[in-house]
């Protein structure tokens, strides 16, 4: 079963002096602003990286939640801070690495089990995953 998320961005104007916005299906973005400003000279509004770093940490929790489930072990607390560098390379800019901040509380597992489990999370959650797929896109020009 295939379960298929939608975000768009509508953007006007130039890199630097132009300015858009970011929603989401569900509405829980709903025209949200971001530019250049936002992205790299910390301006109130969202940019891409840090949406990254929210859905990161989100599906991170998530997929910890359900490791340690399957170990029958219930965590009373997950708090995960998702931190994503975004760097100049190759002439360009890349998005070069997401580290995942995590404090969990889980009664009655140990040390290590807690920590395997982490491990299994980050390496499997669908967020994580992605940041290491294939992009394809479809283009229209009019």
């Amino acid at each position: 079963m295939a379960i298929k998320k939608r975000g768009n961005a509508h953007w006007e104007g130039t890199l630097k002096e132009g300015n858009g916005t970011v929603s989401t299906a569900s509405g829980a973005l709903e025209a949200n602003p971001y530019g250049f400003n936002t992205r790299f000279e910390g301006q109130p509004g969202t940019n891409p990286e840090e949406l990254i770093a929210a859905a990161h940490a989100s599906c991170f929790s998530m997929a910890f939640s359900m490791v340690l489930g399957q170990s029958d072990l219930t965590p009373s607390a997950i708090d995960t801070e998702c931190t994503v560098t975004l760097e100049e390379k190759d002439g360009g800019f890349a998005v070069t690495a997401s580290h995942l901040t995590v404090s969990a509380t889980v009664p009655g597992a140990s040390e290590d089990q807690v920590r395997e489990a982490a491990e299994g999370a980050k390496a499997n959650c669908p967020i994580s995953k992605l940041l290491n797929a294939e992009i394809t896109m479809d283009l229209t020009v009019s």
